[in-house]
């Protein structure tokens, strides 16, 4: 099973509404993940177990999994091209 952080500054605002997208996203996809809500500042200790990160804010540093940008899913603008994005990272 896959593990996702969906991250924003709070953890708690638009990472809820991305979290949502996130999780119908792969179960319409058929991948099998957990999706975690958190603020950035717990990624970098979260980041050895998971294996993509969502966020919705600018990263702060570089990690060590993959990392994609979510705005698209705030703006509405570009979120097929995210949610392409987000499958191939997990398959």
């Amino acid at each position: 099973m896959k593990k996702v952080l969906v991250a924003c500054g709070a953890g708690i605002a638009t990472s809820t509404v991305v979290c949502n997208r996130v999780e119908n996203l792969l179960k319409e996809n058929g991948i099998e993940a957990e999706v975690i809500q958190c603020k950035i500042a717990e990624v970098a200790n979260r980041q050895d177990d998971a294996d993509l990160i969502v966020s919705t804010t600018i990263l702060p540093t570089q990690y060590k999994i993959p990392a994609v940008i979510a705005t698209a899913y705030i703006t509405g603008i570009n979120m097929e091209a995210l949610d392409q994005k987000i499958i191939d990272h997990l398959k």
